[in-house]
C-alpha cells in the first residue's frame, strides 16, 4: 500500500533560467511570529516592527544548496539547506556583523536570479522551522595583487520540509500585503 500518491509528471521547461543569487534577506528567527507554508509556498510573514536585512552578493558568487538526508532502516528523511555569501573587501563593520550573525540563529530568504514569468525574481526561504545558524567560513586577504579579499560565509541548518518559495510580490520584494515587516535594511 502506497503512503502517498504522486499528483502530477514534469515535462522539460522550454524556457531558459539563470542561476545564482542576487540578494540575501537575513530574519532573526527569534523576531518572527509566524511564516505558514502552504504547498510549498510561504503565503505569510509575521515580524512585526522588526526588520529583514539585506545583503547584495557580487554576481556569480552565492549559492545555496538544499540536501535532503534519509535512512532507509529508519524510514527518515529530513533536508539539510545551506547557503553560502562571498563579500568582497575586509571592514571593521562586516567583522563587527558577521560576529552577530555567528550568535542567532536566522531565517534566510534568498532572492535568485531565476525569474517567474511575469518578470518578478523568485525568492525562497530557508530555515522556516528550525532556522539556519553561520557554522563556517573564512576571511581572506588573497595572495596575488587580483586576488579578492573578503569573506566566504556558510549558514545550513536541519528543517522537516524542503526549502519553500515566498509567495510572489506586486512591485517589489516581500511588498505583499499578508507580510508584516517594518522594513528592509540596506545599508
Amino acid at each position: 500500500m502506497a503512503c502517498t500518491s504522486l499528483t502530477k509528471g514534469r515535462g522539460l521547461d522550454c524556457n531558459r533560467i539563470s542561476g545564482g543569487i542576487k540578494y540575501i534577506y537575513f530574519a532573526v528567527y527569534d523576531q518572527v511570529t509566524s511564516i505558514p507554508v502552504s504547498s510549498g509556498e510561504i503565503t505569510d510573514i509575521e515580524m512585526g516592527s522588526n526588520d529583514l536585512y539585506r545583503y547584495t552578493t557580487p554576481l556569480g558568487v552565492a549559492s545555496l544548496t538544499d540536501t535532503i538526508v534519509g535512512s532507509r532502516e529508519n524510514g527518515t528523511i529530513y533536508y539539510t539547506p545551506s547557503v553560502t555569501v562571498i563579500l568582497n573587501r575586509l571592514t571593521k563593520e562586516d567583522q563587527n556583523q558577521i560576529k552577530l550573525l555567528g550568535q542567532t540563529r536566522l531565517i534566510v530568504f534568498a532572492q535568485l536570479n531565476q525569474q517567474l514569468t511575469n518578470g518578478h525574481d523568485v525568492i525562497v526561504g530557508l530555515g522556516v522551522t528550525n532556522g539556519l545558524e553561520l557554522n563556517a567560513g573564512t576571511m581572506d586577504s588573497g595572495a596575488a595583487f587580483a586576488d579578492r579579499n573578503g569573506y566566504t560565509l556558510t549558514f545550513d541548518g536541519m528543517e522537516p520540509e524542503p526549502f519553500s518559495m515566498v509567495a510572489d510580490y506586486t512591485t517589489t520584494p516581500f511588498d505583499n500585503t499578508a507580510f508584516t515587516i517594518n522594513s528592509i535594511v540596506t545599508s
